[in-house]
């Protein structure tokens, strides 16, 4: 079994920064590939960025690419997710999901993720 908790959401304006982390606890965490995804109201979730277990595979959604980047601390049991240039379509719930499967499994969906943490809110707004 894995817990996940997110933390670091909040307001932020256009522009700005945040830096969100995902602390797991349980099983061996290096083990598991971790994605972060993101539900705005009114839509689906959707996958935002994953990482190998290892941290050495990275991958991303085209909407998120070149300002988030997803990285872990294998030793803190925490995976986090820098977001940079923060725009208003990113505002969400970002949630945070654990599998032993491979991290380009994540790309294809939140679909069949075992364990899911409770969600931190972005909003982006001025």
């Amino acid at each position: 079994q894995v817990q996940l908790v997110e933390s670091g959401g909040g307001l932020v304006q256009p522009g700005s920064s945040l830096r969100l982390s995902c602390a797991a606890s349980g099983r061996t965490f290096s083990g598991y590939a971790v994605g972060w995804f993101r539900q705005a109201p009114g839509k689906e979730r959707e996958f935002v960025a994953s990482v190998s277990g290892s941290g050495a595979f990275e991958y991303y959604a085209d909407s998120v690419k070149g300002r988030f980047t997803i990285s872990r601390d294998n030793a803190k049991n925490t995976v986090y997710l820098q977001m940079n240039n923060l725009e208003p379509e990113d505002t969400a719930v970002y949630y945070c999901a654990a599998d032993s499967r491979p991290a380009r499994t994540m790309t294809g969906g939140s679909g069949g993720m075992p364990y899911w943490g409770k969600g931190t809110l972005v909003t982006v707004s001025s």
